[in-house]
């Protein structure tokens, strides 16, 4: 499951109470999607399939109809509440007659696709799969010859606040990094069928058989004053921060965090003026030999 552009949160989520916060995230994100696609775009001339492995509700799979106007896109997901806005969303924007769903558990669900794609996106959904290489070779294995796989995996932290905020300790979005990349590092070794690997990315995709890697990251630059949909997604991102790794935050981060959070207090995310969204997305593609 990728539910695009996530900050990593708990597995027992109601998506169907998530998909319009998901939905309006990834509409955060349509300036770095517009960019990756313009990027692709150059090397994928006229795909005729394009697979969202891990599509959550269909934004960026419906961006992909709009960037690629001759390709039939299919959007994948083990959540059927999020594909049903997948598919609500690909109507609303005309383009339903070339927009199929598909679900099921990656990668096994791949197996069920009519036609090898010619362009395999998977936006942060790898991660959440036990064996990330023999789930690499599975999506290799779904591409038509000369195909491309397009992984968004790595970049930067994303950063929302200053240094110094004005109250508790400085250096608090640096700290949450800290205890969120232990958390990701219990997450990944919890997964079923768990094996580590070396996370580079080129050598991993040249390792399933596919060549001509590349690699590009994307940056997202909202400044400050912030919009409310950007309020929104960091007031989003720090309540997920303080539900997964709370308890391993001092009192002083925590109390900071929690004034962060109210948003009655004129020292939240919700009200002060430097919030901000500054983060780096990066993008490793390979193709199928011919």
């Amino acid at each position: 499951m990728a539910h695009h552009h996530h900050e990593h949160g708990p597995t027992d989520v109601d998506w169907a109470e998530q998909g319009p916060h998901l939905e309006a995230q990834a509409e955060l994100f349509t300036p770095v999607y517009e960019r990756v696609m313009a990027w692709l775009g150059k090397e994928v001339t006229e795909p005729g399939l394009i697979v969202d492995a891990g599509s959550g509700p269909g934004v960026v799979a419906c961006l992909f109809a709009e960037a690629f106007p001759g390709a039939r896109i299919v959007a994948v997901d083990s959540t059927e509440p999020l594909l049903e806005r997948a598919r609500d969303r690909a109507v609303r924007q005309g383009v339903a007659d070339r927009f199929d769903i598909l679900a099921g558990e990656l990668p096994g669900v791949l197996g069920e696709l009519d036609y090898p794609a010619d362009l395999l996106w998977a936006s942060r959904s790898l991660h959440h799969l036990g064996d990330q290489r023999a789930a690499l070779t599975a999506f290799a294995a779904r591409l038509a010859p000369g195909g491309t796989l397009a992984l968004l995996e790595g970049g930067l932290p994303s950063r929302f606040l200053p240094r110094d905020i004005g109250i508790g300790r400085p250096g608090l979005q640096e700290r949450l990094d800290v205890v969120q990349a232990e958390w990701f590092a219990r997450m990944r070794a919890d997964l079923p069928g768990s094996v580590a690997v070396t996370e580079d990315w080129p050598a991993l995709l040249t390792s399933v058989g596919l060549k001509h890697t590349r690699t590009r990251s994307f940056l997202l630059d909202l400044p400050a004053p912030s919009t409310d949909r950007a309020r929104t997604y960091v007031a989003a991102i720090l309540s997920r921060f303080r539900q997964e790794i709370g308890e391993s935050l001092d009192a002083q981060d925590l109390a900071t965090l929690d004034r962060l959070l109210d948003p009655a207090d004129p020292a939240s995310v919700h009200r002060r003026p430097d919030v901000f969204v500054l983060g780096a997305y990066t993008v490793h593609t390979a193709v199928r030999p011919v």
